[in-house]
């Protein structure tokens, strides 16, 4: 198979400054590099610009091939592209010179930060307003107590792996045409740990932590509003190595309530009035959240008519100072009325010049021979 030409595989003209080489290199390693580029053939491609790159990085080198191409004069016809033999590092040094390498050459043995954990749980509407103080059972891992977190039977420790010596992580070289390879990956013998454990602790086999119930008392704030999350610090799962644990985030879910809604820090109800309370005003009794309240209805109040109590509403969770409670009245009009309030209803119409059903038979009248002609 005949090898392509060293500038189409760079993607740049024959007359390229060494700054576009390098630019184009760049580019082209980043999106073959087999570390992330899981296509089947870009290791293939990946060796292909290492090579054109070795080339024309080298002014010498590439004036000899621009001028005798893929052919060695030093091997007469039978040269070929091998033979710039010298050590072309390693897949993972590439890697490093590009990404980095920051996260790849990590100690394995740094302490390291336990997972955070959340709880969700659902109280009434009044200990959501009120605030209220409770124990709460959670599953998490600790650190085991028999061995510390090592996970090393009492009295003996874990050993550096003597594979990786305890980096966790192990080179495989490889020697193939294009020259020396160098692959990093996670050392098989301590599973990237650094360490290796002869002697396991039997109480969590080695893990260095086990699984628990843990009760913890956490303290709701007076205010909380459904979907508050509350952050407990340091109650998550156990840390690594000696590393802190996480942080435990209680998720709350609030009930509704029968006669009150809530809307921020303000709480709205409804009570019903009389036709006659509504009329002639009077004074009514309203429930709040701390108990009840007198509230004056003037005369003439119409329905869906909203009266506000302040500071009878929700403790502001940040700040100072509680909400309002709204009162919304509506008239409720009596479906069962006696002979005599029928009497007394009908001539208060009369006396408002209001004409009744009765005394407008022939208005009705009109209507249904407008309807059905």
């Amino acid at each position: 198979m005949s090898k392509r030409d060293y500038y189409e595989v760079l993607g740049i003209s024959n007359s390229a400054s060494a700054d576009e080489i390098k630019k184009a290199y760049r580019k082209l390693a980043r999106t073959y590099h087999p570390d992330v580029n899981k296509a089947d053939d870009a290791e293939v491609k990946f060796k292909e610009v290492q090579e054109a790159y070795e080339v024309l990085s080298d002014t010498q080198k590439r004036s000899q091939y621009d001028q005798f191409g893929h052919i060695d004069p030093n091997q007469g016809m039978g040269g070929g592209g091998g033979g710039f033999g010298q050590d072309m590092g390693g897949f993972g040094d590439i890697f490093d010179m590009f990404f980095g390498g920051g996260g790849r050459q990590q100690n394995p043995n740094a302490p390291k930060r336990g997972a955070d954990l959340q709880y969700s749980m659902t109280i009434e509407f009044k200990e959501a307003v009120f605030g209220k103080e409770m124990d709460i059972t959670i599953p998490r891992t600790e650190t085991c107590d028999d061995c510390h977190g090592s996970g090393a039977k009492k009295g003996t420790s874990a050993e550096t792996c003597s594979h990786c010596q305890g980096t966790g992580q192990e080179e495989v070289v490889q020697n193939t045409a294009f020259g020396r390879i160098v692959n990093r990956r996670v050392c098989r013998h301590c599973q990237g740990k650094g360490k290796i454990i002869k002697s396991k602790c039997g109480s969590c086999h080695g893990a260095g932590s086990v699984q628990k119930q843990r009760k913890i008392h956490i303290k709701i704030p007076a205010g909380v509003d459904d979907g508050a999350q509350l952050r407990v610090s340091g109650e998550g799962e156990a840390g690594q190595r000696g590393g802190p644990s996480g942080d435990l985030y209680v998720v709350i879910r609030v009930k509704s309530h029968e006669f009150f809604e809530r809307d921020g820090d303000d709480i709205y109800c409804e009570v019903p009035l009389t036709f006659a309370q509504a009329a002639l005003g009077d004074e009514i009794e309203v429930p709040t959240l701390t108990g009840k309240v007198k509230l004056k209805i003037p005369s003439g109040t119409q329905t869906d008519t909203y009266f506000r109590l302040k500071g009878k509403g929700v403790a502001k969770l940040r700040g100072y100072g509680q909400g309002d409670q709204h009162v919304k009245v509506v008239v409720v009009t009596p479906s069962h009325l006696s002979d005599k309030e029928k009497e007394l209803l009908e001539e208060f119409a009369n006396l408002n010049g209001e004409q009744t059903h009765k005394k407008n038979q022939s208005f009705f009248d009109k209507m249904k021979k407008a309807f059905l002609g």
